[in-house]
């Protein structure tokens, strides 16, 4: 199956460079609701080296972040931003691990939007290998500009930047 976005069409979308870019390709893709990617996970992950060298486990925390990396290419793939602006991974609830994730292992990482707002959006994603659910969680990403003063960067840092009236429904 040929991949709807392949990882120069993500890199175009996404900030994330190696080795922090935890998206393959997109091979489904409904706008504004569902988006499935993939993640090839091979031995010379860096992550490896010192994550059980003797049997080496992906971090579940970058398992997650994969699944907001998906759910980051969701929201913002036809969405007009600011060069500034970026969607941030805000919150996450209800995670489980469920099976260990293995050098040569594909992750299928499926997000739906359960509510997506100006300046937020709701999700759920799930991480399966071989159709076995390895991680799933509920995901939180606000829209957020990194300011360039000192000032609004410090606010930026302390976490005062999301407007709530901004996201109030219409």
């Amino acid at each position: 199956m040929a991949p709807l976005l392949n990882i120069n069409d993500i890199k175009h979308i996404l900030p994330h460079r190696y080795p922090f870019l935890l998206v393959d390709r997109v091979i489904e893709f409904e706008p504004g609701k569902r988006l499935v990617a993939r993640k090839n996970v091979t031995a010379n992950e860096p992550f490896f080296n010192g994550h059980f060298p003797a049997a080496p486990v992906m971090p579940g925390v970058l398992i997650v972040e994969a699944l907001a990396q998906a759910a980051g290419l969701l929201v913002a793939y036809d969405r007009p931003t600011d060069p500034d602006e970026y969607l941030l991974f805000a919150g996450i609830d209800n995670v489980r691990f469920r099976i260990p994730v293995v050098p040569g292992d594909v992750l299928t990482l499926t997000v739906e939007a359960k509510r997506i707002r100006r300046q937020s959006a709701h999700l759920h994603g799930t991480a399966t290998v071989d159709g076995q659910l390895a991680v799933e969680a509920d995901l939180l990403a606000i829209l957020s500009t990194i300011p360039s003063s000192s000032d609004g960067a410090a606010r930026w840092r302390a976490g005062r930047t999301f407007d709530a009236a901004l996201d109030a429904e219409d």
